[in-house]
């Protein structure tokens, strides 16, 4: 069990060939698009919830910052997505590679921050130095917030993979517990059983939450900047 703990993390190959690409895009066929009139029930609801969800996230944005609505509402939708299809057997999580989770939270960050440094400059550069800093305290200052802005994008990254990553991980050792115990004992079998249950219930839940958690985080980079 041990040696395959990590296996369901591997890039997976097709002939030889890494398929990411069409796993990465696989999410898009779940959100159709209807040029009805009037839409069915689940393109109804899939409408409703992201206009729920945009209200709420964008409010405390100007008119600058909702130019990125669009671009939020799509990376809330991909990685929740792939986070649910993660879970299910036999499948791949991209979201578990902290190498495509930082070429998300890099790019999405720099555009804040070049927003910042463009249309308030002043107030960017201020961030660098509190007001009514002592003297000898300024190049420490400087140093420490200059290091935890650039610590930005690899906070995200690194939380999202360490969330699923360990969530993931969990599901497995336990799966490979119950399977272990049902010939041992069925009765500890059975709590490990319910206990797995219990868990994946919470899995689909942290998948959406950490969906959301990136995608937030995202946007109060982007008020902060504009």
């Amino acid at each position: 069990m041990n040696e395959n703990l990590f296996a369901s993390f591997a890039t997976p190959t097709m002939m030889g060939l890494p398929i990411v690409i069409l796993i990465i895009m696989f999410p898009s066929i779940l959100f159709p698009s209807s040029n009805r009139l009037i839409n069915n029930r689940l393109i109804s609801i899939q409408q409703w919830l992201v206009q729920l969800t945009s209200k709420q996230m964008m409010a405390i944005h100007n008119n600058k910052g909702q130019t990125w609505t669009l671009m939020l509402m799509s990376l809330i939708l991909f990685i929740g997505s792939t986070n649910l299809l993660g879970l299910l057997p036999h499948s791949f999580t991209p979201t578990t590679q902290l190498s495509m989770n930082l070429g998300m939270a890099i790019p999405l960050w720099a555009g804040t921050v070049f927003m910042g440094f463009r249309h308030k400059t002043k107030a960017a550069l201020a961030h660098f130095l509190p007001q009514g800093t002592p003297i000898f305290l300024i190049p420490m200052l400087v140093i420490i917030e200059t290091i935890s802005l650039f610590i930005q994008p690899v906070a995200l990254a690194v939380r999202l993979t360490a969330n699923i990553t360990a969530g993931h991980l969990l599901i497995h050792l336990i799966g490979g517990a119950t399977l272990a115990l049902m010939n041992i004992s069925p009765s500890t079998a059975l709590i490990t059983f319910i206990i797995l249950v219990l868990l994946t219930i919470l899995e689909f839940a942290v998948a959406m939450i950490q969906a959301y958690v990136f995608t937030l985080l995202v946007s109060l980079y982007l008020h902060d900047n504009t």
